[in-house]
C-alpha cells in the first residue's frame, strides 16, 4: 500500500514560507498551516488528510487537473478550494498568493460522520473544488487562525468545538458519507468485548471515561454506547459502576483494610461516593455489608 503525504510533508511538493503551524497546539484531527507561496507548477501527491485552501491574499488564474482535463479559475480572498484525500492531482497558478491549510482527517470526519447519521461510517468521499465562496468556511477557518495565534484559556476544548462545526458543514455541502452494511451493524466483536471487560478489570480503581472505551475499541463514542447497550444490557456507566461495587464487596471480605481504602481502591472518589452508591444498588452501607460477612 502506498504511504500518504501527512501536512507536515507538503512543503516537499508545495515549496513556500510557513507563516502558521498549530502542529505545537495538540489539537487532535485537525491542522491549521499558513503559507505564502509564488507562482507554482506542482504535482500533489496522495495525502493522508482532506486539505481545505482558504485564499488570504493576492489574485491568481489556478489551474487543476486530477486524472482528467485541466480546469481553471481565478482564486482571491474570500475563495476556497477543496482538495480531497488519497488521490494525485496537479496544480499550477500565476502569481503570489497567500493561504490557510485546513487539514481534517479522516478518523475524525468519520466519528462525527457517526454521530450526526446515528450509523456506523464505512468511508467518507469528498469531492475536489476548484473554486468555491463559502463564509461559513472562511469564517471558521479564521477563528481557528486566531485562536492559534492569540489563543486564551480553554483553547483545545474551543479549537475542538470549531474543528466539530466545521466537520459537520464539510459533510453537509461536500461529502458522500458510505454506511457500512446493517449486518455489520449492532454488535460489538468477541475481541471487542474482551477487551473492554480486561480493560474495566485492571483500571477499576482510575476514572474511566467513555472516551477511553471508544479509543481501545476503535469506535465513535456514538457507536460504542449503541453497541455496548446491546451487548452488556446496560450503559457504560451503570456497567463501570457495578464492576466498582463487586471490587468493593471482594475488599470489605478484608476487615483490617479502612473503608476509605476500599473505596480508593476500587476507584470512588472517597468514601460516601462509594457509600452512596452501596445504597443505591444494594440498600446497604460498605459498613453494614461488611458486618453481614461476619
Amino acid at each position: 500500500m502506498k504511504e500518504l503525504i501527512s501536512p507536515e510533508e507538503i512543503p516537499r511538493w508545495i515549496p513556500g514560507d510557513l507563516t502558521l503551524d498549530s502542529s505545537s497546539r495538540g489539537w487532535e484531527g485537525i491542522t491549521l498551516k499558513g503559507y505564502r507561496y509564488n507562482e507554482l507548477d506542482v504535482v500533489i501527491p496522495e495525502m493522508r488528510d482532506f486539505m481545505i485552501v482558504v485564499y488570504k491574499g493576492g489574485r491568481a488564474e489556478m489551474s487543476r487537473r486530477g486524472s482528467g482535463l485541466w480546469n481553471t479559475d481565478i482564486v482571491e480572498p474570500g475563495v476556497m478550494s477543496i482538495l480531497t484525500r488519497a488521490e494525485q492531482s496537479q496544480w499550477r497558478w500565476n502569481s503570489p498568493i497567500n493561504v490557510s491549510h485546513v487539514y481534517l482527517s479522516q478518523n475524525t470526519l468519520a466519528d462525527v460522520a457517526a454521530e450526526v447519521v446515528e450509523r456506523d461510517i464505512k468511508d467518507i468521499e469528498m469531492y475536489d473544488l476548484l473554486r468555491a465562496k463559502d463564509p461559513v468556511i472562511t469564517n471558521l477557518a479564521a477563528m481557528l487562525e486566531h485562536e492559534l495565534t492569540e489563543g486564551e484559556i480553554g483553547g483545545r476544548i474551543y479549537a475542538d468545538a470549531l474543528k466539530n462545526q466545521l466537520c459537520i458543514h464539510v459533510l453537509r455541502r461536500y461529502a458522500n458519507i458510505v454506511l457500512r452494511d446493517d449486518r455489520a451493524y449492532g454488535r460489538l466483536t468477541t475481541t471487542q468485548c474482551r477487551l473492554i471487560v480486561s480493560y474495566v478489570e485492571e483500571n477499576i480503581e482510575q476514572n474511566i471515561t467513555l472516551a477511553d472505551l471508544a479509543q481501545l475499541t476503535q469506535l465513535p463514542v456514538f457507536s460504542l454506547i449503541r453497541k455496548f447497550q446491546t451487548e452488556f444490557e446496560c450503559p457504560p456507566h451503570v456497567y463501570v459502576m457495578r464492576k466498582r461495587l463487586e471490587h468493593a464487596k471482594r475488599l470489605l471480605s478484608r476487615k483490617d483494610l479502612p473503608l476509605k481504602v476500599v473505596a480508593t481502591n476500587s476507584g470512588f472518589s472517597d468514601q460516601s461516593h462509594m457509600t452512596r452508591f452501596f445504597r443505591r444498588f444494594l440498600n446497604v452501607t460498605p459498613a453494614e455489608y461488611r458486618r453481614s460477612l461476619a
